[in-house]
């Protein structure tokens, strides 16, 4: 069956011109046994979407699907609502055929070996799987990982650490799987099969083959072991859609990258969303924040234009390694009431895998705006949806960190200001502050360098010894810090409480006490 869904194809050569076009068709099956084979008794499932990477097309009423190919595609599935793929065993699903007769070119991480011509039929196997329109998804940012140890890092620090893993029914990882060494492709999958959950995977800035002067030849890497970068599923009454947003070599430059688009992919986009009913909740995953942080503001400006008959849409992104809540108003095609949401999510590396080691010898990482290292818990119910941000090994009522002296002097207690950093916040949430269960007093928004993450930097440029674990990155102002003076209070113990309502109408806690003596 895996030969069948995966490309290991055919290894013999051919030449370009023989299967320069071509069409494939196939069926796409309900498989009552789970052999991988359509069977007599095996049905075909109608209006299931297929695609090549550009074109969309739904199965008929037999299952079938017709598509053109050429001598680079992917021909893969858009999971359908209900129903699941057969899993690898990494589970990572198996919905896509890698055709490419000639295989990749020579790189350095290789690519797909020669496919050969295409079968003549190429099926694909749905098992039928009841999710409900209300579920929950782990989103990860950024594993990231440069070694074999901080992939160990990563396993033991997020994957481990994850008690219920069954609170979610799928995954994501939204880019930068690792660092740029493409042979940890494989022990990253190996990782995160340990989930125990389908897990889909976005391709990052170092997931690529830099060794290409084509942008449509950068993905080779990541193709052979996740297959395509381009493609979109459903669940629930959601329809997820998964972009590379990354141009290399910059074409402006010829160096580096860029945030872009080919046009392919927006047709893809188009093709894509032809078939999605208006009602559904559009989830588009990628990479580099889209909104607000330099990314091309036309083509941002043609994606949301796409979008713009859906009225409920959503987006997750990654890249920073910090973390904000970014809107697109007028410029999304929505009003200022209604702007589209992307959700620049905290990463699983934190800052890189900086800072003091723990008992088990894993870094703090916490991130440069102040966001200990974790990952996200994306929550959707009919076509709404809400999300939270787990720290990793913490309750997940820690939402806000308040920052203060542990103790003061009673003398120059007015002289301190405490600060409270609300991980998702953004700057029109309401955090609000009392200091010995006195009235509720607001907090002021400072879009400041997070004092306690500044702390853990000067620990190592300020080190009269030897501090062990890697210096973290110098700070980045923080888009979910508030903070408040300390009144005049006596000597002894006094409670700080820091409370903040979400985006979402959900109310955050915080406490901390300190002392004042009196000197």
């Amino acid at each position: 069956m895996k030969s069948l869904l995966i490309s290991i194809g055919l290894l013999f050569t051919c030449s370009a011109s023989l299967y320069a076009q071509d069409q494939v068709s196939g069926i796409i099956f309900i498989d009552q046994n789970k052999n991988g084979k359509l069977d007599r008794n095996e049905k075909g499932l109608e209006n299931v979407s297929v695609s090549n990477g550009r074109e969309v097309v739904a199965t008929d009423s037999k299952g079938k699907y017709t598509l053109p190919v050429s001598n680079d595609n992917i021909i893969f599935v858009i999971k359908p609502a209900g129903f699941t793929f057969p899993l690898d065993q990494h589970n990572l699903p198996q919905y896509y055929y890698i055709h490419k007769p000639q295989g990749s070119p020579e790189l350095k991480y290789a690519g797909t070996a020669p496919t050969g011509k295409i079968p003549k039929q190429l099926n694909f196997p749905l098992l039928e799987s009841p999710e409900g329109n209300d579920f929950t998804a782990f989103v990860f940012g950024d594993p990231q990982a440069y070694t074999v140890e901080e992939l160990d890092f990563f396993k033991k620090g997020i994957i481990d650490d994850i008690q219920d893993k069954k609170q979610a029914i799928f995954g994501i990882s939204l880019g930068d799987l690792v660092g740029d060494d493409l042979t940890l492709h494989q022990p990253y999958k190996e990782a995160i099969s340990t989930m125990g959950l389908p897990w889909w995977n976005v391709m990052g800035n170092h997931d690529m083959n830099y060794d290409v002067t084509s942008d449509s030849l950068s993905d080779e890497g990541f193709e052979r072991a996740f297959g395509p970068n381009n493609y979109a599923f459903n669940y629930g009454n959601a329809h997820f859609i998964v972009l590379d947003n990354i141009i290399y070599p910059n074409p402006a430059t010829g160096k580096g990258y860029t945030g872009g688009f080919r046009e392919d992919q927006f047709q893809f986009i188009k093709n894509d969303l032809a078939q999605v009913p208006k009602d559904k909740l559009i989830i588009l995953a990628y990479h580099i924040p889209i909104v607000g942080l330099g990314f091309d503001e036309e083509q941002a400006k043609r994606l949301f234009d796409l979008l713009a008959e859906y009225p409920n849409t959503f987006s997750m992104s990654a890249h920073t390694h910090f973390q904000t809540q970014l809107f697109a108003g007028n410029q999304s095609g929505r009003s200022a009431e209604e702007p589209h949401h992307e959700y620049n999510v905290g990463t699983t590396s934190g800052d890189w895998y900086s800072g003091s080691l723990n008992e088990q010898g894993i870094p703090a990482s916490t991130m440069r705006d102040g966001t200990p290292k974790g990952y996200a818990l994306l929550h959707v119910k009919g076509n709404k949806y809400t999300f939270d941000y787990q720290v990793a090994g913490k309750d997940k009522a820690y939402q806000i960190s308040v920052i203060s002296p542990d103790v003061v002097s009673e003398k120059y207690s007015r002289r301190f200001t405490v600060y409270a950093n609300f991980f998702i916040g953004r700057s029109t949430d309401v955090v609000e502050y009392r200091i010995d269960g006195e009235k509720w007093k607001k907090a002021v928004y400072a879009e400041e360098i997070d004092p306690d993450f500044s702390n853990k930097v000067y620990k190592y440029d300020f080190a009269t010894e030897f501090v062990a674990g890697r210096r973290p990155s110098s700070p980045v102002l923080s888009s979910h810090l508030w903070k408040f003076p300390l009144s005049k209070l006596s000597a002894g113990k006094h409670s700080i409480e820091v409370r903040a309502v979400d985006m979402f109408g959900r109310e955050h806690v915080a406490k901390k006490e300190i002392e004042v003596v009196n000197k």
